[in-house]
């Protein structure tokens, strides 16, 4: 049996030092490693690993660019939401029936969203 002890994610950005930036300021992640081309932050239990030597599209990755999206569920979506405009990034905020989700992007373009932690909690009771 594999014994997994944390789980973590590695996002390639070309706009290194922004990236950094972002997720420590913007987002306010904790940062765990800092190097000149490595950063990682905790990432909800997880961590979120920072490298060069990715490609940033400016107008948001497509999904053959990057397949995924970095997912966080927060209390409050549309607090988050004020608190990231506050912050002059510009975010897309919808409301569905299985829940309300906050889009946006790093400064590389890669996607992110947040999600209502309350409709998730009752999604997983349910199944």
């Amino acid at each position: 049996m594999i014994k997994i002890e944390r789980t973590g994610i590695i996002l390639h950005t070309q706009n290194y030092e922004q990236c950094v930036a972002f997720y420590r300021d913007i987002l306010e992640l904790k940062i765990e490693i800092l190097s000149p081309d490595l950063t990682s932050f905790d990432f909800g239990g997880a961590y979120l690993m920072v490298e060069r030597e990715g490609e940033a599209n400016l107008l948001g990755k497509t999904k053959e660019q990057n397949p995924t999206v970095l997912r966080m569920n927060v209390v409050d979506v549309k607090q988050t939401t004020q608190l990231l405009r506050d912050k002059d990034v510009v975010v897309d905020y919808v409301e569905f029936d299985w829940g309300t989700v906050a889009r946006f992007m790093d400064p590389d373009g890669n996607f992110i969203e947040f999600k209502d932690s309350e409709k998730f909690d009752l999604q997983i009771k349910s199944n």
